[in-house]
């Protein structure tokens, strides 16, 4: 049996100053996304066919950034806790005191991706194919930061790997669910789709096969995940991730057949 070993999350502190390892996931997420992208647009094919300029990547990046916050809140007020929120409308800013929801910040990025496109007259399909091999690996980050601050652990378990969540407060080994995550949605995902998207695909394979994928990786992960405690399991014993995974893998196989006849 493993303890979870209790970092700090406070990596660096000046005076009131407090840099937190959650804010750095962030950080390391939008510059792996930067850098990857700037080297991936510095291949003709790629520029091309996207039809951006490292100066349009940083744009796709900060409207992306708001997507993510926006839609991360507005999809955890939505999805998770409508009914208090609706009680509680100003809470619904308070993001400092946590909430967020991965499938609200992806359609929050689809947005204002398209928005950003539409405004300069790209192809969003294009675009889009070009993102979704950036953003696996800060998903990467994401669950890193979470299994750095001890939260969303997993589910109770006998297996030899199975840790100690003090912050759980019942002494009980669970699945360090969050490196499950880190793997599958992230470094898994993230080879595959740069694997995928190395050669010329019809528009949209790839941010299809990006759907698909993350879908079945969170919806595995998600049985040995810890449900919300003010959720808990719901329809056919499944959580509210895998529910909402069943529709982004359907987008994603459609976009998948859909683009390919196309």
């Amino acid at each position: 049996m493993l303890t979870h070993p209790q970092f700090d999350p406070v990596a660096l502190q000046i005076g009131p100053l407090a840099l937190r390892w959650y804010g750095l996931m962030y950080l390391a997420a939008f510059t792996l996304f930067f850098l990857l992208g700037r080297w991936r647009l510095s291949q003709p094919r790629f520029a091309q066919a996207s039809g951006l300029s490292v100066r349009d990547l940083e744009d796709v990046l900060f409207h992306g950034a708001l997507g993510v916050v926006l839609g991360g809140r507005l999809g955890y007020v939505l999805f998770y806790k409508p009914a208090y929120y609706l009680a509680h409308p100003l809470e619904i800013l308070a993001v400092w005191q946590g909430g967020m929801a991965f499938h609200g910040g992806l359609i929050g990025v689809i947005v204002a991706v398209a928005w950003f496109c539409r405004r300069r007259g790209l192809d969003f399909w294009r675009v889009i194919d070009l993102v979704a091999p950036l953003v696996p690996l800060g998903l990467a980050a994401g669950r890193l930061g979470n299994f750095i601050n001890g939260e969303l652990w997993g589910r109770a378990t006998d297996l030899s790997w199975g840790m100690v969540f003090p912050q759980a407060g019942d002494g009980v080994p669970r699945h360090p669910s969050q490196l499950y995550q880190f793997a599958g949605e992230g470094v898994l995902l993230f080879v595959v789709l740069w694997w995928y998207s190395s050669r010329p695909r019809a528009r949209g394979a790839v941010s299809g096969l990006f759907l698909a994928g993350y879908a079945v990786a969170r919806f595995a992960a998600e049985f040995a995940r810890e449900p919300d405690a003010f959720l808990g399991v719901l329809w056919f014993g499944l959580s509210m991730g895998q529910l909402l995974c069943l529709p982004m893998f359907a987008a994603g196989l459609f976009l998948m057949l859909r683009r390919q006849e196309g």
